[in-house]
């Protein structure tokens, strides 16, 4: 039901599950493997996978930070999308990538929860895609200590209030990695 014209396909996109993010990320073994069962199911029904990469002073290009989680690596042939900012949408190729798939629909995965998911999520749903959050294959961090609420309350408020969100033309919905659906 996307806005956007002639863009009848789905896309997987995993947001950020680099080492510097993800090796003290709350419920870790269990998202990176709800994220990889994704990864692997979407390769098996030929569903674009679409990697986001976050780089900044705290990630520089080529750091141990930067790397990708272990678990992971790139099919020949998807795209890593390189980005600066919240949004992987926001000054990179992410809008172009997913034109030329023809994508109006993504399934979203990643870290951080309530930064570079959030802000992805919003971006897309903004630009026209349906966007599908996997509740179970997102997560963040522990920063209790700066003032942020618990990591399992942050990801259950986006949980919620992304199961509730509604714009003409679009849809968004919240489901379990076992639940996703890349049909649309």
């Amino acid at each position: 039901m996307t806005t956007l014209s002639d863009r009848p396909n789905t896309a997987l996109l995993v947001v950020d599950v680099q080492q510097g993010n993800t090796s003290q990320a709350h419920q870790r073994e269990q998202v990176i493997a709800n994220i990889g069962a994704l990864v692997d199911r979407a390769r098996a029904e030929d569903v674009p996978v679409v990697w986001v990469q976050h780089t900044d002073g705290d990630f520089p290009r080529g750091s141990e930070a930067w790397q990708y989680a272990p678990e992971f690596v790139q099919g020949e042939g998807e795209p890593v999308v390189e980005k600066s900012y919240s949004s992987a949408f926001e000054d990179t190729v992410l809008e172009d990538v997913l034109a030329e798939r023809r994508v109006g629909r993504l399934v979203v995965t990643g870290a951080q929860t309530e930064a570079c998911v959030r802000g992805t999520i919003h971006a897309a749903f903004t630009l026209g895609y349906d966007v599908t959050l996997v509740g179970d294959a997102h997560t963040t961090e522990d920063q209790t200590e700066w003032g942020m609420p618990a990591p399992a309350d942050i990801i259950n408020l986006t949980n919620l209030y992304w199961a509730d969100e509604d714009a003409p033309g679009r849809t968004a919905a919240v489901v379990d990695a076992s639940e996703v659906s890349f049909a649309g």
